[in-house]
C-alpha cells in the first residue's frame, strides 16, 4: 500500500469488479458494480441512477470517458471514519463494454481477458474523464469535467460484487464460477478484497448462504450485505476495505442486510416527516407552484436532508399530495358552504309547502329553476362537475347546481319539506293559542301572564308550542289589545269634545275642571280598560289636554287634516297654476275659431249673417278686424262628441235657438262636448271654452212663446255657467241682428281673456279683494279622503292658489248672484279652526263630519257651539253610499243627529258620498255661498260690533284684511267645465209637456245648481226653506199620451211674460239689504234669530220687502206679527231692529241637541244644576210633503244632472199667499191620529221616472203590452238576463256598480228600433245591460209588485217564525197578476243565480235586494210608514231570491245563514229615527213622481 509522507490525508484508489461481458455471459443487467459506485461517488438521491449500460457505440466507446478502455473512473470521495480520520478514494469499476454494432467487446489496448484485465493493480488512461453516467456519453461537455488524476491509477483494493438476486437470464453458478476465476486473479496481486453481495433488496436466501459459505472458505474475506437502490450498507462495504487497507483504523461492524435496512428506513420516515411537516407549514394555498416552494425552501436542514435521501422526485411527489390535499379541503369547504347555503335558498325558492308538498326533489329542482330568483342563487355550468372546473377557484358565491344531485342536496330537501310541515303546524298552533287567548275576554291591557297562563293549561295548542312561544303569542295579543284600548281610549276622548273644548286656548286646566273630566270618564268602559296601566292613561289624557289647549299640525297624531290639505293643494294648485302659465293661445287674439251649434240650418243662417256682416271673412269689432274662421254644425244629425277636426280648435261656440225643441238640444250638445273635452284632456289646469247661447228672431211664430223662450234660455246659461244673449228690443226683419253678433264675439273675447291671462290667476281683482270668506272644517283621523271634499273645489277650473303664505287656502271664482264672485276657501282641522272661530272675520262655516265616527260629530258640535249664529253654516256628512243609511244603524244615528242640528239652527245640511262622483261639483255649496252673500252685510256689521266692543282687530293668521263690503263684479259669464262630471239633462219644454209646477209642488222640491230637481232633504220645509234664495222649480212630466194638450194657459203667458219684463228691468239677484236688486222669486221670508227668551217666540222671522220697499207683514208660525221697514235701514241696524236689538247668540243657545250636550257633563258632576238650564225647545219640524225622504235605485245611472226643470222666476211667491199658506200648514199640523195613521198606511200608486228623453213604443208601456200566451217574458228582459247570465257572472258587483248612461240609452234606443239586435255584437259593458234592464222596470207605469200587495207583504214581513212567513208570502206571490207573477218569477230565478256567484260578484241576496227591492217595488217615500219599513221590504225580496225554488218551483225550503226568524224591528222607535233623518239628494232627482202632483198640475 502506497503511503503518502505528507500530511495531506492518505488516498487509496478501489476498483470494484464483477461479473461482465456479453448479455451471454452476464445475462441481460448486471450485477450492480456501476450502482454501488454511483451510490457511494454520489449518495444524494438526485445524482443517483439505476440504469448504467455496458452496450456502447465505438464513439462512445472512444470518447474521454470510456477513452477505449474497459474500465470507468467514477471519481474521487472524501472519507472521514468514526475516529475522525480522513482519506481520499477513487473508485475505478471495471467492466466490459460491448460493440452495439458486433455485440462483441470492444477492442482495447489491453487485451486481456476480464479476469487477468480486472485484477490489474496498475492502470493507465491519459485525460481519461470522470464518469457520472450514460448520458454524460457523447455530451461530456454538459457535464461536470473531471480528470484521473495523472492519467494513471494504482489499485490498493478490490469491491468483488456479487449478485444475490435472481438473475435474469443468468445462474448463479456460473456467477459463481466467473467469480472464482476472478477471485484467484485478485488474490495474487495481495491486495485486500471485500465481497459485496449486491441486490439484497431482491435476495435469494440461498445465493446469500452459498455467498457466505464461498468467503468462508477464503482466509480474511468478508462479506457484505448491500443494496445500492436502497442506499444500504453501501458505505459500510468501502470502510470495511479501507479498514483493511490502512488497519490503523477501527474494524467496523459488519450489520446484516435485515438491519441495516430497518435501520435505514426509520431515518428516511424521520426526515420524510420532517419534510412533510415543512411543506404543510409552508405551504397554504393549493395554487402554490414547486419552484416557488424549492426557492423558499433552500438552505432549509429538513429540505435539504430530505432531498439528499429521497430525491427531488420523491419531494415533488410530496409536495404534489399536499397540494391536491389542498385543493380537496377547499373544494370540500366550498361543498359545505353550498350545502349550508341551501336551506336558506329552499327557503327563498321553495317555501310554499302547498306546492312542493307532493314533489320529488328533481321536480322541484325544475320548479326552482322556473323561479325569477334563480339566477341570483343558483350558477349553471357548462362543463362539469363543478369541482373540475375553474369555478371552484372563483369568488362567485352561487350554487353550482349539479350540486342539487348529489345525495346530500336531496336530504337537505327532505329535511326542508319536513321543517315547513312542522312549522306550519307551530304557526297554525300559534294562531290557534292566539285565537284562544281572544276567546278569554277578561284579560285585560297589562295583565301579565303568569295570571292568565293558568286558564288555557288545558289547551291543546298550548301544549304543543314551547313556553316560548307562548309568550310570544300572549305578548303579541297584549300588544294589540294595549294599542286597541289606547285607540279606542283616544277616540272615546275626541267623543267627549264638549267635555274638553269648552276651555279657552290660553288657560290651564284648573284642579275642578280635571276633577270633572276624571269623573266623566270615569263612567266609560274604556276608560276603565286601562285600570292596569294608568300611568299610560293619564299620560294619553294629558297629552290630549295638551293638544286641545295648544293644538298644532306636529303633535296631531291622527293624520292632521291640515298638512294633508296642504299636501293636497299644494300638488293640485301648482298644476293649475303651471297649466294657466304654458298658455295655449296667444293674449292678442287677431284670429277667432267659431263652431257655430243650432238645429233646422239655424247654423248656418247664422253663419251667413257673420260672413254678410265680414269682409273676406274679417270681422271688425271696437276698431279691431279678427279674422274669422266658421264652422256651422247642424244638429239633426246626432252629436256624440265634438265635431271639429284636430286641426280646428275652436275659441268659442255660439249656440243658436228658437224653440223649446232646439233649446234641448244645445243643452245635450254642451254637455256632451264639454264631456268630452274633458276626457280628451286629461289635464285639470286646460282652461274651459266659451259658451254662448244667442235667441234668434222668430219672424213666423206667435211671439207668446218668446218670454218662455228668454226665461228658459237665461235659466240654462245660468246653469251652465255661460253667457245669453236675447234678442234686443224693436222690430228686425231677420233672426240676428248685429248688435247680438257683437255681443257674442266680446264675450268669448272676454272669456279667452280670462282665462288665459299671462298672470298664472286672475287679475281682475287683487287677491286681497274676496267677496267672501268660508272656512271649511273636518275631523282629523276620519275616515276618509280629503280629496273628497276638496274635489268640489278643485274639480272646478274657476280655482286657483290663496296668496302666499297661505297653504290651506284657495280661491273660487264663481258667478253667484248676478255677477262673479272670488270666494276664498280656508281648509282646516277643527283644531286649527278654533284658534279662528272668534277672532277672524268668516262668512260662513261648512263644517264636515263623517257619518262612521261619532267622535266627528262631537267635534262637530263642540265647535258650533261656540260659533256665533249670524254666520251661516253648511253641514256636510260624508258616508260611502246613500245604502248604508239603511244598512248602519250607527251611520243612521249620526245623520238624523247632523239633520236635526241643522232643522235646530235653520243650517243648511247635505251630504257627499265616497263611491260617488255626483256630488263632487262646486255646485254642491253654491246655494250656501248664495246664502252667505245674502247675510254678508249683517255679519261684517255684527263683527265689525264685536271687535269694536271687544277692543280687538280681526287677527292676520289666516286671513288678510277685511274684504270690501262691494267688490266690483265681472261684466262677463265665462264657461265652465264642473259639471263635466256628465252631461247636464234639461226638461224640453213642449206642446205636450208640463211646463210648471203647482205652489204645492214647489214646496216639495229643490233645483240644485245642475238643474237637478230632488226631494228636500235638509232643513225642513217652511218660512226658513224660503230662506235659501232657490225659484221654485220646474218639474219635468211624465211622457204619457195627452193628445189634447196643444197650447200654452195664455193667462199664465202674461204672468210669465210680466214677470220676465220686471225680472230683465231689476236684474237677476242683489246682495240682501239691496231691495231693488230682489226679484220677486227672491222675496221670501228671512228667520231671525231663534233664541229663547221672555220677548220671543221660538219661530221668529223677519219679513221680507217688496219690490217697492213698502212695509209688509206677515205672521209668523206662532201667530206673531212682526213688521220691518224698508232700505233706508240696512246692514246690522236693520239686522238689529228685526231681531228686537238683540246682540248675536251663539249656536249652542239655538239648539237643544247642543246646548244640552254642553250641559250633559256638568250635570254629571253638578247634582244640583235644575233641568230648567237645558236650553230652548227643540223647534218641530214642519208637516207636510216638503219634509219626505228620499229613496232610489242607486244603480240606475244617473240621467244629465241638469234636466231636472228650470226656475220661472215669474211664479213669484206673494206675502198674502205665503200668510195664507202658513195659516194652512199650521191648521194642519193637528189632525186627529186615527185619520192620520189611516193615509200613511195606504199605497199610494206612483208614475214611473222620466229617465228617457225620447219617444219609445216599448219602454214606459204596459207589461201585458210586451207579452203573449207563447212568450210570458218580453223579449228585451230576455235579452239582457241571457247576455248578464253568460257575460257578467264574474263581474264584482254586478248590479251595484253603475254602467255607462250613453251605453244604456244606445242599448234601449237601438231595442226601439230594431227588436232582433244582438248585445253581443254590440260589445257593451256587463253593468250597462244591467243598468239597462233596471231601467225598463223602473219605466214601467206600475211596479213589477203591484202596490195593493205592498202592504200585505210588510206584514207578513214581521211574522217572526221563519216557516210561516214563507209561507204567507207563498200565498201573496200567487195574488200577482198572471203577467207579473210570470215576469217575477224569472227575474227573482235569475238573481238567484247571480247570488250563486257572489264569491266572485260579491253579491249575495242580500245585496241583491239592497239593489232592486226600490225597482221592483216603486215605493212612496212622502208616506212615511215608507221609510218605517224600508227594511222590511228589502227583506221580503231577498227571502223570494233565497227560496226561489220554494216560491216557483215546488222545493224545499233553504237553510241560509242569516236570521230569517226575526223580522227586522218595525217599532215606533224605528219609525222616530227615520223620520228625523231627510235623505241627501239621490242620483236620480226625477225618478221619483206622484199621481197627485199630476193631477193638480193646470197643464194636464
Amino acid at each position: 500500500m502506497a503511503k503518502n509522507k505528507e500530511a495531506r490525508p492518505p488516498t487509496y484508489a478501489v476498483s470494484v469488479v464483477g461479473l461482465s461481458g456479453t448479455e451471454k455471459e452476464k445475462g441481460n443487467c448486471g450485477v450492480g458494480k456501476s450502482c454501488l459506485c454511483n451510490r457511494y461517488v454520489r449518495p444524494s438521491a438526485d445524482d443517483y441512477y439505476s440504469e448504467h449500460t455496458s452496450v456502447l457505440s465505438t464513439i462512445d466507446f472512444g470518447g474521454r470517458v470510456v477513452n477505449n478502455d474497459h474500465f470507468l473512473y467514477w471519481g474521487e470521495v472524501l472519507h472521514r471514519g468514526d475516529d475522525c480520520l480522513e482519506c481520499k478514494i477513487h473508485i475505478i469499476e471495471q467492466t466490459e463494454f460491448i460493440d452495439d454494432q458486433t455485440f462483441l467487446p470492444h477492442r482495447s489496448t489491453n487485451l486481456q481477458p476480464y479476469t487477468k484485465r480486472a485484477a490489474s493493480s496498475k492502470l493507465q488512461s491519459a485525460e481519461k474523464l470522470m464518469y457520472i453516467c450514460t448520458d454524460q456519453l457523447g455530451l461530456e461537455q454538459d457535464f461536470d469535467q473531471k480528470q484521473m488524476p495523472d492519467g494513471k491509477l494504482s489499485m490498493d483494493g478490490f469491491v468483488l460484487c456479487i449478485d444475490v438476486s435472481k438473475g435474469c437470464n443468468r445462474k448463479f453458478d456460473d456467477q459463481m464460477k466467473f467469480v472464482n476465476s476472478l477471485y484467484s486473479h485478485m488474490a495474487k496481486t495481495k491486495k485486500p478484497i471485500i465481497i459485496a453481495a449486491t441486490k439484497c433488496d431482491e435476495c435469494v436466501e440461498q445465493y446469500l448462504r452459498d455467498l457466505q459459505s464461498f468467503a468462508a472458505n477464503k482466509k480474511n474475506l468478508l462479506v457484505v450485505e448491500t443494496s445500492a437502490r436502497s442506499s444500504v450498507n453501501v458505505d459500510l462495504c468501502f470502510n470495511a476495505l479501507i479498514q483493511q487497507m490502512d488497519k490503523t483504523r477501527g474494524k467496523p461492524k459488519i450489520i446484516p442486510y435485515l438491519e441495516a435496512y430497518k435501520v435505514q428506513r426509520q431515518s428516511v420516515a424521520t426526515v420524510s416527516d420532517k419534510f412533510e411537516k415543512l411543506i404543510v407549514s409552508t405551504v397554504r394555498d393549493y395554487h402554490t407552484t414547486w419552484k416557488a416552494v424549492t426557492n423558499s425552501l433552500k438552505n432549509q436542514p429538513d429540505y435539504e436532508e430530505y432531498i439528499n435521501l429521497e430525491g427531488s422526485r420523491k419531494a415533488k411527489n410530496t409536495f404534489s399530495k399536499h397540494i391536491e390535499q389542498l385543493k380537496q379541503e377547499h373544494i370540500k369547504r366550498r361543498r359545505e358552504d353550498y350545502l349550508s347555503s341551501l336551506p336558506k335558498i329552499l327557503n327563498n325558492l321553495l317555501n310554499n309547502l302547498d306546492e312542493i308538498e307532493g314533489l320529488s326533489w328533481s321536480e322541484s329542482q325544475s320548479l326552482m329553476r322556473t323561479r325569477p330568483e334563480f339566477q341570483y342563487w343558483f350558477i349553471v355550468l357548462e362543463h362539469g362537475p363543478w369541482d373540475e372546473t375553474d369555478h371552484i377557484d372563483k369568488t362567485d358565491r352561487r350554487v353550482p347546481f349539479d350540486i342539487l344531485k348529489t345525495g346530500e342536496s336531496e336530504r337537505i330537501y327532505q329535511n326542508h319539506v319536513q321543517h315547513l310541515i312542522s312549522e306550519r303546524r307551530r304557526i297554525e298552533m300559534k294562531e290557534r293559542f292566539k285565537w284562544t287567548l281572544e276567546r278569554v275576554h277578561f284579560i285585560s291591557p297589562g295583565q301579565p301572564w303568569d295570571e292568565v297562563m293558568c286558564f288555557v293549561m288545558e289547551d291543546e295548542a298550548y301544549k304543543y308550542i314551547s313556553e316560548s312561544d307562548r309568550r310570544d303569542v300572549y305578548s303579541r295579543h297584549q300588544q294589540e289589545i294595549v294599542e286597541r284600548a289606547k285607540e279606542e281610549f283616544q277616540e272615546m276622548l275626541f267623543e267627549h269634545a264638549e267635555l274638553f273644548y269648552d276651555l279657552d286656548l290660553n288657560a290651564t286646566p284648573s284642579c275642578d275642571k280635571m276633577s270633572e273630566i276624571h269623573t266623566v270618564l270615569n263612567e266609560e268602559p274604556r276608560y276603565r280598560a286601562l285600570q292596569k296601566l294608568a300611568p299610560d292613561r293619564e299620560s294619553l289624557l294629558l297629552k290630549h289636554i295638551g293638544f286641545v289647549y295648544h293644538p298644532t299640525k306636529e303633535t296631531c297624531g291622527q293624520g292632521c287634516v291640515d298638512l294633508k290639505v296642504e299636501q293636497v293643494l299644494a300638488n293640485r294648485l301648482v298644476q293649475l297654476d303651471h297649466g294657466r302659465s304654458n298658455l295655449y293661445y296667444s293674449a292678442n287674439f287677431d284670429k277667432i275659431n267659431l263652431c257655430l251649434v243650432g238645429r233646422d240650418g239655424l247654423a248656418q243662417e247664422l253663419a251667413n249673417e257673420i260672413r254678410a256682416q265680414s269682409t273676406d271673412d274679417e270681422y271688425t269689432l271696437d276698431g279691431k278686424i279678427y279674422e274669422l274662421d266658421l264652422m256651422p254644425v247642424d244638429g239633426n244629425s246626432l252629436l256624440l262628441s265634438h265635431p271639429w277636426a284636430p286641426t280646428f280648435k275652436p275659441h268659442g261656440c255660439f249656440c243658436v235657438f228658437s224653440s223649446i225643441e232646439s233649446l234641448n238640444f244645445i243643452g245635450d250638445c254642451i254637455s256632451r262636448i264639454r264631456a268630452e273635452i274633458a276626457h280628451s284632456r286629461r289635464d285639470r289646469s286646460a282652461h274651459p271654452m266659451p259658451f254662448i247661447l244667442i235667441l234668434a228672431n222668430q219672424r213666423d211664430s206667435v211671439c207668446k212663446n218668446m218670454p218662455i223662450l228668454r226665461h228658459q234660455g237665461q235659466q240654462l246659461a245660468n246653469k251652465l255657467q255661460c253667457t245669453f244673449i236675447d234678442i234686443p228690443s224693436g222690430t228686425f226683419p231677420r233672426k240676428f241682428n248685429e248688435s247680438q253678433i257683437k255681443q257674442a264675439l266680446r264675450s268669448v273675447l272676454d272669456g279667452l281673456k280670462h282665462n288665459f291671462d299671462v298672470s298664472p290667476m286672475p287679475s281682475i281683482k287683487d287677491l286681497s279683494e274676496t267677496d267672501l270668506r268660508i272656512v271649511m272644517c273636518a275631523m282629523c283621523g276620519d275616515p276618509f279622503s280629503v280629496d273628497l271634499i276638496l274635489s268640489p273645489f278643485l274639480d272646478s277650473h274657476s280655482c286657483s292658489a290663496g296668496q302666499p303664505g297661505q297653504s290651506n287656502t284657495l280661491i273660487l271664482d264663481k258667478i253667484i248672484g248676478d255677477s262673479r264672485r272670488r270666494i276664498q276657501v280656508t281648509v282646516l282641522s277643527y283644531h286649527s279652526s278654533i284658534g279662528i272661530r272668534k277672532d277672524e272675520l268668516v262668512h260662513g262655516y261648512i263644517l264636515v263630519y263623517s257619518a262612521r265616527r261619532k267622535a266627528s260629530m262631537a267635534m262637530l258640535r263642540a265647535f258650533l257651539a261656540e260659533v256665533q249664529d249670524v254666520i251661516p253654516v253648511q253641514m256636510v256628512a260624508i258616508t260611502d253610499s246613500q245604502a248604508d243609511f239603511f244598512e248602519n244603524d250607527a251611520i243612521k244615528e249620526l245623520m238624523t243627529e247632523g239633520e236635526h242640528i241643522a232643522t235646530e239652527i235653520t243650517a243648511k245640511f247635505t251630504a257627499l258620498y265616497s263611491l260617488s262622483q255626483y256630488h263632487r261639483q262646486t255646485e254642491v255649496f253654491t246655494p250656501f255661498f248664495n246664502e252667505v252673500l245674502e247675510k254678508k252685510t249683517g255679519i261684517e256689521s255684527s263683527f265689525m260690533f264685536d271687535s269694536s266692543r271687544d277692543g280687538t282687530g280681526a287677527s292676520e293668521d289666516f286671513f288678510p284684511q277685511s274684504p270690501h263690503s262691494h267688490s266690483p263684479a265681472y261684466n262677463y259669464y265665462p264657461d265652465s267645465e264642473d259639471d263635466a262630471e256628465g252631461p247636464p239633462p234639461y226638461s224640453p219644454i213642449g206642446d205636450d209637456v208640463q211646463l210648471l209646477p203647482t205652489p204645492s209642488e214647489r214646496t216639495k222640491c229643490r233645483i240644485d245648481l245642475e238643474g237637478n230637481e230632488y226631494p228636500i232633504h235638509s232643513t225642513p220645509m217652511g218660512d226658513h226653506e224660503r230662506n235659501h234664495k232657490v225659484p221654485p222649480p220646474v218639474r219635468p212630466k211624465p211622457v204619457l199620451p195627452k193628445p189634447n194638450v196643444k197650447k200654452l194657459d195664455p193667462n199664465l203667458l202674461k204672468t210669465i211674460e210680466a214677470g220676465m219684463r220686471n225680472t230683465h228691468r231689476r236684474g237677476i239677484r242683489g246682495p240682501i239689504g239691496h231691495g231693488d236688486d230682489l226679484e220677486a222669486s227672491d222675496n221670501y221670508a228671512e228667520p231671525a234669530d231663534t233664541l229663547k227668551s221672555k220677548g220671543f217666540n221660538d219661530d221668529i222671522y223677519a219679513v221680507p220687502e217688496d219690490a217697492h220697499s213698502r212695509i209688509v207683514k206677515m205672521r209668523n208660525s206662532f201667530g206673531g206679527l212682526h213688521v220691518l221697514h224698508g232700505e233706508e235701514e240696512n246692514g246690522f241696524d236693520r239686522l238689529s231692529k228685526a231681531q228686537g236689538s238683540r246682540r248675536p247668540s251663539k249656536y249652542k243657545h239655538r239648539s237643544k241637541i247642543l246646548f244640552s250636550k254642553t250641559k250633559a257633563y256638568q250635570r254629571r258632576v253638578q247634582l244640583d244644576i235644575s233641568d230648567d238650564e237645558s236650553g230652548p225647545s227643540h223647534r218641530k219640524r214642519k208637516g207636510g210633503r216638503g219634509n219626505r225622504g228620499s229613496e232610489e235605485d242607486p244603480l240606475l245611472s244617473p240621467v244629465d244632472p241638469w234636466k231636472g226643470g228650470i226656475d220661472n222666476p215669474a211664479i213669484t211667491s206673494d206675502p198674502e199667499q205665503d200668510d195664507k199658506k202658513m195659516r194652512k200648514k199650521k191648521t194642519q199640523k193637528a189632525p186627529k191620529e186615527p185619520k192620520k195613521t189611516k193615509q200613511t198606511k195606504l199605497a199610494k200608486p206612483l208614475y214611473p221616472p222620466t229617465r228617457r228623453n225620447w219617444e219609445s213604443h216599448y219602454f214606459g208601456v204596459p207589461l201585458q203590452n210586451l207579452v203573449m200566451p207563447d212568450r210570458p217574458i218580453p223579449l228585451f228582459i230576455d235579452k239582457c238576463v241571457d247576455y248578464i247570465e253568460r257575460t257578467g257572472l264574474t263581474t264584482e258587483g254586478l248590479y251595484r256598480v253603475s254602467g255607462n248612461k250613453t251605453d244604456q240609452d244606445n242599448i234601449q234606443k237601438q231595442f226601439d228600433q230594431d227588436y232582433s239586435i244582438d248585445l253581443f255584437e254590440m260589445d257593451v259593458a256587463v253593468n250597462a245591460v244591467a243598468g239597462a234592464l233596471k231601467a225598463f222596470f223602473a219605466d214601467l207605469p206600475d211596479p213589477l209588485i203591484p202596490y195593493h200587495l205592498h202592504p200585505e207583504l210588510v206584514e207578513a214581513a214581521k211574522i217572526v217564525d221563519h216557516i210561516e212567513r214563507l209561507l204567507v208570502l207563498k200565498e201573496i206571490v200567487r195574488k200577482f197578476p198572471q203577467v207579473n207573477y210570470e215576469v217575477f218569477k224569472y227575474v227573482i230565478t235569475h238573481l238567484n243565480r247571480v247570488s250563486q256567484h257572489s264569491k266572485t260578484t260579491l253579491m249575495t241576496a242580500d245585496n241583491l235586494s239592497i239593489c232592486f227591492w226600490p225597482t221592483l217595488m216603486r215605493p212612496d217615500f212622502e208616506n212615511k210608514d215608507t221609510l218605517s219599513t224600508t227594511k222590511l221590504n228589502q227583506s221580503v225580496i231577498e227571502s223570494f231570491i233565497q227560496q226561489c225554488q220554494y216560491f216557483f218551483y215546488g222545493g224545499e225550503m233553504v237553510e241560509t245563514s242569516s236570521n230569517e226568524g226575526t223580522p227586522p224591528p218595525h217599532g215606533h222607535g224605528l219609525t222616530e229615527s227615520l223620520l228625523a233623518l231627510q235623505l241627501p239628494p239621490p242620483l236620480q232627482p226625477q225618478q221619483i213622481q206622484h199621481q197627485h202632483q199630476l193631477q193638480s198640475d193646470p197643464l194636464m
